[in-house]
């Protein structure tokens, strides 16, 4: 873990302590507010700043980041890479590209999302990007919370990785001892 991308995150008041309710369903002590990192261009600028460089060599066509979140990381990860950078919607259970979007057979595409909890929007990415025929040349994060417990069949980029601990609901500690639970995420959760 990468103490001082981890202070970027306090210092931009995205790093919280308390009793969450995840977007998975589970319930956690710490959450990340991914929307007050984004709320910051500055700090933002900054991060990918530090992530791009080590991707420069993958000689990228185009990076792909699902909504909402995701785009935004898309957008200054193309910028700084100079290339274009397109947007994965949510369609049901999947990611589908609109708005006149498209892949070629074989483009160089980066997938890209904010923070790694579970992985599901990120595989949702792969599986719309490979459905194009496109060539994956790796997975770029601001962070993951699973500490690396997480696994992809294409190379990771992260900045840091923190194990956060969650809890299924009917095993929360937090709950145990009454901590009021909160909410926060845009995806329905899981019951």
């Amino acid at each position: 873990m990468s103490e001082d991308i981890i202070r970027l995150f306090e210092d931009a008041g995205a790093y919280l302590r308390g009793h969450f309710l995840l977007t998975s369903g589970l319930h956690s002590d710490v959450y990340f507010e991914k929307f007050a990192l984004l709320s910051r261009p500055d700090v933002l600028s900054e991060l990918v700043g530090r992530l791009a460089p080590t991707l420069e060599d993958e000689k990228i066509e185009t990076v792909v980041g699902p909504t909402v979140g995701g785009v935004i990381i898309a957008f200054e990860l193309a910028r700084q890479l100079g290339c274009r950078a397109v947007y994965a919607e949510a369609e049901g259970d999947k990611r589908v590209l609109k708005r006149g979007f498209s892949l070629a057979p074989g483009e160089r595409v980066l997938v890209c999302d904010d923070i790694l909890t579970t992985g599901r929007s990120v595989l949702e990415v792969v599986e719309m990007v490979e459905g194009y025929a496109a060539h994956i040349v790796g997975i770029a994060l601001l962070l993951d919370r699973s500490g690396g417990q997480i696994t992809f069949p294409h190379p990771l980029h992260t900045l840091a990785s923190v194990k956060a601990q969650t809890f299924q609901p009917a095993e929360c500690p937090l709950c145990k001892r009454g901590v009021e639970l909160t909410k926060r995420g845009s995806r329905a959760s899981v019951s």
